[in-house]
């Protein structure tokens, strides 16, 4: 049995954990390179049938937020982006450690806390898989657009899951007229997130890339499977 406390701290060799299932309290992530991050399995609300894999970036070691955070600059260094924006609250570190790697000496950074210089015209409702019941509001700061207007820009966040977060990023950055080249994530958790994104705008599902996946899980026996 893993503490709670433990997981995300250290990332596995590959062939560690057999990656078929079923899994009991963690399942094992496959990053690029062949090695093993072991996620802990969060049930979903309902029956207790259905579960997800989870991972939280600020609870994560420096040393796997790091191994993300390259990962994660190798995927979109090929597009050549010219400024990072970043998604609170824990896409923040990723997209710092992100642009850093890029060479870039800022981001500009989402706030879900509004400052009395915003402005109207630059807000959107954000819901978010983890907390569903609890609206909050996306803003751009007015006194960013400068860095993001005729930029290249790439969005970094920390899990694609339901997709309602992304589409909110997606809709504020139209509301300033950017058009982000991809979005990038650590983790993508199933495959809800696309139709979400393809609900909003049918090219939006294709900005999407991903370091990892996770599938669904469902309850089988005394462990879980993907399914």
């Amino acid at each position: 049995m893993i503490a709670p406390h433990d997981f995300w701290q250290s990332i596995e060799p590959a062939g560690t954990y057999d990656a078929a299932g079923p899994f009991t309290d963690f399942y094992p992530a496959t990053l690029p390179d062949g090695r093993q991050l072991r996620l802990p399995i969060r049930v979903l609300p309902g029956d207790g049938g259905r579960g997800v894999a989870g991972l939280i970036c600020n609870q994560a070691s420096f040393a796997v937020l790091d191994a993300l955070a390259r990962m994660l600059a190798d995927l979109v260094r090929p597009l050549t982006p010219d400024v990072i924006v970043g998604v609170p609250t824990l896409g923040l570190p990723l997209a710092e450690h992100v642009a850093r790697r890029l060479g870039h000496e800022r981001l500009v950074p989402l706030s879900t806390s509004r400052k009395f210089w915003y402005r109207d015209d630059l807000e959107e409702p954000l819901w978010s898989v983890t907390t569903p019941e609890r609206k909050k509001s996306l803003f751009v700061d007015p006194r960013m657009l400068p860095l993001l207007e005729g930029r290249r820009v790439v969005v970094i966040d920390d899990v694609a899951s339901s997709g309602q977060s992304l589409v909110g990023v997606l809709r504020l950055l139209r509301k300033a007229n950017v058009t982000p080249l991809a979005v990038g994530v650590a983790m993508l958790q199933t495959e809800r997130w696309r139709t979400a994104l393809a609900a909003e705008d049918a090219a939006w599902p294709g900005l999407v890339r991903g370091v990892f996946s996770s599938p669904a899980l469902v309850r089988s026996g005394e462990g879980w499977v993907a399914g």
